[in-house]
């Protein structure tokens, strides 16, 4: 019986819809709505609409088995400063302990508690839970916060404290808890306590998420099984998400590696998911992107996420455009709402666009607009803006761009334009390199004659237009695509080399420039692994990065929806680690998410700790939506020289790791 699964990605300006044949792995349709990102569930809603639209009568809806989702919530709302109020136990942390987990800095708002307990390196307790303190916290401070963090000393070594607490949080509050130890195995309790901490923020918008998708799911007539992409590459289901959605974290780069190799069948390669808002670069060796080890950093914090190493740059199609009186352009790193995108939704954005080029003054700031994001529901704010910013927000259109200038009154409404916009509350409008494709010929969804009078608007603030004005906004055009070809060929470079270089570095400005050439010496950097673009503006920007490489990079057919498919096609990866110490009382130790096992040798202890990593592996990887698989088992141990093997180990880290596709049905 042919069943077909449903991949949607949400991205920084599009979020796209794919339906997959699941035997045959052929696209059958795809779609793209703008995102929301005042509500992402209003775009995933109208994507998947679209997409079942442009499917037709060709598919049976009952046929629908799997529906995957990837998504920037958790990264967005993390960065932006979004979520429930946390509470946060530390069990056993000393002041400097407290002091590294950051999280005061990191989420200023979470209510921070101190208690007495946790455990020594061997799992034995090092003081008893004080459990009347934790009491006395939820009596006191349980009605005003949303979601816990645990995080005790050596909890990973045992568990014991973490879970003791976290029955006394729900039997008092009925709140949901993140203890650390669910979240990782490293021995770093600062790093454990902050990562904690960023997954109880976020717990309730994912659930709220998830909810809205399932609602568009049975509104649009599927009854499938829900999954998520995670930071690693890996899905699994919507269920076991939403108590770790902090997992969640590059989620949509992950998506789009494994899109890629999904469409290009490619082995090793450097990719470069090119979309409205970011360059998002990662390195694949043999099928599967490469994963940072430190763990992935959320708005300048590093947590113990495991997430696929991928560099982030400030690089899209919506990247604001600026250029000086010389006709020198510069990207900038932010995102704004290209003009052409603005005057396709606002056709009087047009009108007032011609109009700025009649005047002699005001042409500078004629481009630059003020915006809800689309689905925000007028009128409501976050709780913790200030008065003055209300009233700021007061003063803009909720329902049209309100002019920059027109809102601004003084140098104070500035700094909260900046607050906001980072806050992703507004949205500023700008030229941009989408903007010159729509000029170029190179993309045509949206409003080719907004584009062009912005660009004329930007060139003639700067001295840069002459009599022969077509020609004129045509080469400034041409510039700022030149800008964003140079800039991405610069990044894959620094990707292949696995350096950063200088800014003036002679030898890659040649290539990146496409002059190839410094003083009497011809330069020319070729890759030795394959280059793969994907993402919407990949296929107007990517064949000159080649033409400067030397090489064609692999621009693969429907890379503009390589993440959708990345979600549609994803695998299914689970890793269990088990640690074997040796315990102060003779013999061994071994930890896992239970209280210590003890062993009296080194072979049984490796032993059980293989058959309990393999089990947990298998467990995990079926309730995560998977088949059982074959599982890999790896043991990295630690022995003293010289001695026989049955006496020699010390410590010992044993890994099982399984991959498998989504159970059907």
């Amino acid at each position: 019986m042919k069943t077909y699964s449903i991949g949607i990605d949400t991205g920084g300006t599009y979020t796209d819809a794919v339906i997959m044949d699941a035997q045959s792995r052929r696209l059958v349709a795809s779609a793209k709505a703008l995102t929301t990102k005042g509500d992402l569930a209003l775009g995933v809603g109208e994507a998947l609409e679209k997409v079942l639209v442009s499917a037709g009568e060709t598919i049976d809806r009952s046929a629908i088995n799997l529906v995957s989702l990837s998504t920037t919530l958790a990264t967005n709302a993390l960065v932006e400063g979004h979520g429930s109020a946390v509470g946060v136990f530390l069990i056993g942390f000393d002041d400097g302990m407290a002091a590294r987990t950051q999280i005061a800095k990191a989420v200023p708002s979470a209510k921070v508690f101190r208690i007495r307990g946790g455990h020594k390196y061997t799992g034995q307790e090092q003081a008893a839970l004080d459990t009347k303190a934790i009491e006395t916290v939820l009596a006191n401070e349980g009605a005003n916060l949303d979601a816990f963090a645990v995080a005790s000393h050596y909890s990973v070594r045992n568990p014991n404290h973490e879970r003791r607490t976290e029955e006394l949080i729900h039997q008092i509050t009925g709140c949901p808890v993140t203890a650390s130890c669910d979240l990782s195995a490293a021995l770093d309790g600062p790093k454990r306590a902050l990562t904690a901490t960023f997954n109880a923020r976020i717990i309730s918008l994912i659930v709220a998420l998830e909810q809205a998708v399932r609602s568009s799911m049975a509104k649009q007539g599927i009854d499938a099984q829900l999954m998520i992409v995670k930071g690693d590459g890996s899905i699994a289901t919507a269920e076991s998400v939403i108590a770790k959605p902090i997992e969640t974290i590059l989620s949509g780069p992950a998506a789009s590696v494994i899109g890629a190799r999904f469409l290009a069948n490619k082995a090793d390669f450097v990719l470069s998911d090119i979309g409205g808002t970011t360059s998002d670069i990662a390195t694949v060796i043999n099928g599967w992107p490469k994963l940072n080890e430190q763990g992935s950093e959320v708005g300048g914090f590093r947590t113990l996420v495991r997430a696929i190493d991928m560099q982030t740059f400030g690089l899209g199609g919506d990247s604001k455009a600026e250029v000086d009186f010389e006709g020198v352009v510069s990207l900038g790193n932010n995102r704004v709402v290209p003009m052409s995108l603005l005057a396709h939704r606002w056709p009087h954005i047009v009108d007032e666009l011609a109009a700025a080029l009649t005047k002699n003054k005001g042409m500078r700031g004629a481009t630059h607009y003020l915006l809800f994001p689309e689905g925000t529901e007028p009128g409501v704010f976050p709780n913790d803006l200030s008065a003055a910013e209300k009233d700021f927000l007061a003063r803009l259109k909720p329902d049209k761009p309100t002019l920059y200038n027109d809102a601004i009154y003084g140098a104070a409404d500035r700094s909260r334009v900046t607050r906001l916009v980072n806050r992703g509350i507004i949205q500023e409008s700008g030229c941009t390199p989408s903007d010159a494709a729509h000029i170029l010929g190179l993309q045509s969804q949206w409003s080719a004659k907004g584009a062009q009078l912005a660009f004329e608007l930007l060139g003639r603030a700067n001295g840069l237009i002459s009599a022969d004005v077509e020609a004129d906004v045509n080469r400034l055009a041409q510039k700022v695509h030149a800008a964003v070809a140079g800039k991405s060929t610069r990044l894959v470079v620094e990707t292949l080399a696995g350096k950063k270089f200088a800014d003036n570095d002679p030898l890659l400005s040649s290539v990146a420039n496409n002059t190839h050439r410094v003083s009497n010496l011809r330069v020319s950097l070729v890759p030795n692994i394959d280059v793969i673009a994907v993402g919407g503006p990949a296929g107007v920007f990517y064949p000159a990065v080649g033409e400067r490489l030397g090489c064609e990079v692999i621009i693969p057919q429907d890379a503009e929806v390589a993440n959708a498919i990345g979600a549609a096609t994803g695998s299914i990866k689970v890793q269990s680690v088990v640690e074997i110490t040796r315990s102060d009382a003779g013999g061994y130790l071994i930890h896992t998410h239970e209280e210590p096992v003890a062993c009296s040798s080194g072979p049984k202890a490796i032993d059980m700790a293989r058959q309990l990593a393999h089990d947990r592996a298998q467990a995990e990887s079926e309730l995560m939506g998977g088949h059982s698989g074959e599982i890999e088992i790896s043991v990295d141990r630690i022995d003293v020289p010289g001695l026989d093997e049955s006496i020699s180990l010390v410590a010992a880290t044993v890994t099982a790791e399984v991959v498998s596709k989504v159970k059907e049905g």
